[in-house]
């Protein structure tokens, strides 16, 4: 199901490209126009640091939120910002509820059946996270013979099933999984001691360990690469535009510049 290779310090493989902000070619006048029309975009705000709410400010801050402020103003739309759980996200913009999502959603051949996927924006791996003193088991193989050790997951996920098939045995019933509404109840229920294990992607994992004094930490290797994506209703015609718009921020560096203000500076400011 995953592929397995090794990469540093958790970082995803694209928060690992060069960093400095170089303007090419790409000039606006080669995007679409879209008229400066309103564009309903739905998020979780449980994802940092993709997006999140700044428990200093209030404010809805993080990658994905700056990503899609710069593709509203490269393509002239107005962007109006709602919020849904991560298990109604995917139902309610294939009914078109929203017109676009964005919460670190993983390209999957299953979910594109019920919605269309922008290109990728970001390739992530998935990791295990612990807590800090964790020393019962280093890795996938040790804390599936470890039979008292809980992992912590929201359903329908990736790491969800990357913990069904991946490390335990395939059921998806197992007793050993406890599920949470949001993937920031998984982290709490890890650092309370409530689970032994939460997996997820590398950005996540660097955000958490990076802000945890100690308090937890990474061990074993990657489980899988994954592509995140922009989800639209079927046949959307905000598809086309918003590819056009994620390789112009790829070429002239803007995604760069993303991922050195998010995985960088961001987490040691703090």
């Amino acid at each position: 199901m995953f592929s397995r290779r090794t990469v540093l310090a958790g970082l995803s493989a694209l928060a690992l490209m060069p960093l400095t902000l170089t303007p090419l070619a790409v000039a606006a006048a080669e995007l679409p126009d879209l008229g400066g029309k309103t564009v309903v975009v739905v998020t979780e705000n449980a994802y940092p640091p993709l997006q999140f709410v700044d428990p200093k400010s209030g404010e809805q801050i993080g990658w994905e939120y700056d990503a899609m402020n710069e593709i509203a103003k490269r393509l002239n739309f107005k962007v109006e910002y709602q919020n849904t759980s991560w298990d109604a996200m995917i139902q309610a913009v294939h009914d078109g509820q929203y017109q676009i999502g964005m919460t670190g959603i993983t390209i999957k051949d299953d979910r594109k059946e019920k919605v269309d996927f922008s290109d990728p924006y970001m390739r992530s791996q998935q990791f295990m996270l612990v807590r800090g003193d964790e020393n019962r088991f280093t890795d996938a193989k040790t804390f599936a013979a470890l039979s008292d050790g809980l992992v912590g997951a929201q359903p329908g996920t990736s790491p969800f099933y990357a913990a069904v098939y991946e490390i335990l045995d395939g059921n998806e019933q197992n007793p050993r999984i406890k599920l949470f509404e949001t993937f920031g109840a998984t982290v709490q229920a890890l650092k309370a001691g409530d689970v032994d294990l939460v997996l997820t992607d590398s950005v996540a994992a660097k955000g958490y360990v990076d802000a945890s004094e100690g308090k937890l930490k990474v061990v074993g290797e990657p489980l899988g690469t994954e592509d995140f994506g922009f989800i639209f209703p079927k046949g959307s015609d905000l598809v086309a535009p918003v590819n056009a718009a994620i390789a112009a921020l790829k070429a002239d560096g803007t995604l760069d510049a993303l991922n050195k203000k998010w995985f960088l500076d961001y987490k040691m400011g703090q």
